[in-house]
């Protein structure tokens, strides 16, 4: 990592960077996964023999009834394991939809990118925002981009980067930040999103258990998750500007993966300015069309069976293909203005460029994809989140301690199992009944299920777009590796836990409303 400090390194400091010297010595992170792929096939095999297993409660995700299963290890040395890992090569690749995201996203991303749109508009939210207001947007907006679901990872977090690189801040500051953001608080937002449906209806299928008639609504959790919003905004902005860029230092250019970095100017030119008007005409332009598709009554990206454009609707399950025209068009109509991208032929050309720099990451994700489908097949994880769940739920302590126990308890698991309809499924029907027995409503389980969900997402390697961050970091820095990611984020994924369970711990206390 490129640092230009002088001043004597705090603790922390001099910790962090131990992280990432050792972090960086492990081998690149395709031998990393191939070796955690020999670890779970052999531990599989080993528990298999012993019969390991657990029973329990779970919601159906296709009924929603509850439902009593039993899970159990699964070898992937004995004969159907065999076949398993034989059969299955492709398919796990085909069904990892983070491979068909990234290069959803990346052909808009970049036709807008080698167009300059991506250059011009960051260069003038620096020239609009205060120096010191830029951090606190661009985690604002990185918190908010969940709403397009796995967008925010491939576009936030590079803009983020570049953001940095164009005031002459350090860039992996920028990445780290917007990585905190995306990830970090990635079950909360200022809006009601896809997930919230599908949460919200697991914790009503559980509630039922001990009420027939207790329900919560999609905005069960509003108040808290805009209040985590503002409230992450800061904190996250706190440990990028007292923490991670002074540990940063100064940034050189010279150490950049491409040797250098284009000038960003100081004001736009009279081509930028027409460029941006004429991808502001372009978005005017696709919005209008998108409105026509969204807001009439039985408008085909509604719900054809309820109407409804909020939650379970085609709009929403397919938003990543807004985001993908929205850069793909701006970036075309801004390369008319500026005339850098006119032709089709150009635009093409642009996004082939796109697509031929993820060789690699395509690649490591091939290799991930068979990784998390080993995992997910052995039930290693279902197996230890049920494990822990249990003797959280023996323990005999009141109430608050026990939500307080249940987020650490999620955030354990979220390093095993990322999905968090996945692992709600599982934790609702035990948490919920139990929770609500000691008068604790189903919206309180549910924020804390939120709360300990999403701080680890940024630093777990089962996270599809951790190695994606690793490679958005050696853009500025070819020395980047595992470590410098895990170094940079390490302070975020802590202090947001820890202050985001306190502020839990006292809307909890102070009995305030978690929402409509």
């Amino acid at each position: 990592m490129t640092t230009a400090n002088t001043a004597p390194k705090t603790v922390m400091q001099r910790l962090l960077d131990g992280v990432e010297k050792v972090g960086n010595m492990v081998p690149h992170p395709v031998i990393i996964f191939l070796i955690l792929i020999g670890i779970v096939i052999v531990l599989s095999a080993v528990l298999g023999a012993f019969g390991a297993a657990v029973s329990y409660e779970r919601i159906n995700p296709d009924t929603h009834e509850i439902e009593t299963a039993s899970t159990a290890i699964r070898s992937l040395l004995n004969v159907e394991g065999i076949r398993f890992l034989y059969s299955s090569l492709i398919p796990n690749f085909m069904s990892f939809t983070a491979v068909g995201l990234m290069i959803a996203a990346m052909i808009g991303a970049g036709v807008a990118e080698e167009s300059g749109l991506v250059t011009a508009l960051i260069r003038k939210l620096v020239i609009v925002s205060p120096r010191w207001a830029l951090t606190y947007i661009l985690a604002f907006v990185g918190i908010l981009a969940s709403i397009a679901a796995d967008a925010g990872y491939l576009v936030l977090i590079p803009l983020a980067g570049v953001a940095y690189l164009a005031v002459g801040r350090h860039p992996l500051a920028g990445l780290a930040l917007g990585f905190a953001a995306v990830a970090g608080a990635f079950t909360v937002n200022m809006l009601i999103k896809p997930l919230d449906a599908v949460l919200v209806e697991f914790t009503n299928d559980a509630a039922r258990l001990v009420d027939p008639e207790r329900s919560i609504g999609l905005a069960s959790n509003v108040w808290f998750s805009i209040a985590s919003v503002i409230f992450l905004t800061i904190v996250i902005a706190f440990i990028t500007d007292r923490m991670i860029s002074p540990r940063l230092g100064e940034y050189k250019p010279e150490a950049s993966a491409d040797g250098g970095v284009t000038d960003q100017g100081a004001t736009l030119s009279e081509r930028e300015s027409r460029g941006l008007r004429f991808a502001l005409y372009g978005l005017i332009g696709l919005l209008v069309v998108f409105l026509l598709l969204t807001l009439p009554s039985g408008a085909p990206l509604r719900n054809p069976a309820t109407g409804e454009l909020i939650g379970n609707s085609p709009f929403m399950n397919g938003l990543i293909a807004l985001i993908m025209l929205i850069f793909l068009v701006t970036g075309w109509t801004y390369g008319i203005g500026a005339g850098t991208l006119r032709t089709l032929s150009e635009v093409i050309g642009a996004i082939e460029k796109s697509i031929r720099n993820m060789g690699g990451t395509i690649f490591l994700f091939f290799v991930l994809s068979q990784f998390v489908a080993y995992f997910t097949y052995t039930n290693i994880g279902t197996v230890m989140a049920l494990s822990l769940s249990g003797a959280l739920q023996a323990a005999n302590i009141g109430a608050l301690p026990l939500l307080i126990g249940f987020i650490v308890v999620v955030a354990i698991i979220d390093l095993l199992l990322t999905g968090a309809i996945a692992k709600w499924a599982i934790f609702a029907p035990v948490f919920v009944p139990l929770l609500m027995k000691l008068g604790v409503e189903p919206e309180a389980v549910l924020a804390a299920y939120r709360v300990g969900d999403s701080p680890m997402n940024a630093i777990t390697p089962l996270n599809a777009y951790f190695a994606l961050v690793v490679g958005f970091a050696q853009k500025y820095d070819k020395s980047a590796g595992v470590g410098t990611i895990v170094s940079l984020m390490l302070p975020y994924v802590v202090l947001m836990f820890v202050l985001w369970t306190a502020l839990f711990a006292v809307w909890k206390a102070l009995g305030l409303p978690w929402g409509l």
